[in-house]
């Protein structure tokens, strides 16, 4: 058996050089200004999108990949590696369609599909993209796809993470909480604490008045789940402000041993329900 291909989608928020590394097989969403339509990572860069973002009057809606996109992509790489398996990986079923815009693809290929696995990774952004990278270090290796799978889903259930948003506004654009709340909220400096759940669900975490106490109560609430591990492999997601990235990063290897360090963008699909000056910490074992 030949090396056990991966895919993912671009709410993955793996950095282009480790995918490419990987040899990781990245199939955008699509991000849409109005009218205007853009696939993620492909005709608009973090950079751009974040620029844009503020000046916008409507938030920007985004669209899984079709069925079809993705048989397409799966038929290219069924014929490109005719005798290997392929592992699906797709942001949380919970979140977006595109789990099950996998799914449908994988049927319509019919009997050449049985070499597919579609993986919900309950997740997003970097929160699943780690799980990705982790199995295509595997897959070089040469392990197969059951290893992997099982492997991944142990590691899906170590990892922990957490989003401090910078802003409410999004939130409020986007329907999760009502406007007076958010102009209260603004009122009060108010840096909500996100997660997602075990059923792949967003949830407010807590509510912190002022951002450093707001990244204070993050590393605590990651030092209460880690229940006394020092040592840890962590990603921090950042809305194209790598310095900020960089600096909670510093503030973090004040409390653990950092093995592992990544730093990414949250992507323009995350980024449109979170905003500017999002930062999202993904912590798994080391």
């Amino acid at each position: 058996m030949n090396k056990t291909v991966i895919v993912t989608d671009s709410t993955s928020d793996i950095p282009p050089s480790m995918a490419e590394v990987y040899g990781i097989e990245i199939v955008p969403l699509t991000l849409m200004f109005g009218e205007e339509s853009y696939r993620d990572g492909i005709d608009i860069t973090p950079e751009q999108f974040y620029e844009r973002l503020p000046r916008s009057q409507q938030l920007p809606t985004t669209s899984q990949p079709s069925p079809v996109e993705y048989m397409n992509v799966y038929h290219k790489l069924l014929e490109q590696y005719p005798d290997s398996p392929i592992l699906s990986f797709h942001i949380s079923s919970g979140l977006s369609g595109t789990y099950q815009s996998a799914l449908l693809a994988k049927s319509m290929l019919e009997e050449e599909g049985e070499r597919i696995t579609v993986f919900d990774s309950l997740s997003a952004s970097y929160g699943f993209g780690l799980l990705v990278v982790h199995a295509a270090r595997l897959a070089a290796e040469g392990k197969g796809p059951e290893e992997i799978l099982e492997s991944v889903e142990q590691l899906r259930r170590a990892r922990k993470l957490y989003f401090l948003v910078d802003t409410l506004e999004y939130l409020q654009k986007g329907g999760r909480i009502g406007k007076a709340s958010a102009v209260l909220g603004t009122l009060l400096n108010i840096k909500p604490i996100l997660s997602i759940d075990q059923e792949g669900i967003i949830y407010a975490v807590e509510k912190v008045r002022g951002r450093k106490k707001a990244v204070a109560r993050m590393i605590e609430l990651f030092q209460a789940d880690l229940q006394g591990i020092d040592k840890i492999n962590v990603a921090v997601g950042h809305t194209a402000q790598p310095e900020a990235g960089e600096e909670l990063m510093r503030e973090l290897s004040q409390h653990f041993t950092l093995e592992e360090q990544v730093l990414t963008n949250v992507g323009p699909v995350v980024g449109s329900h979170v905003g500017n000056g999002t930062l999202a910490v993904f912590i798994w074992p080391a």
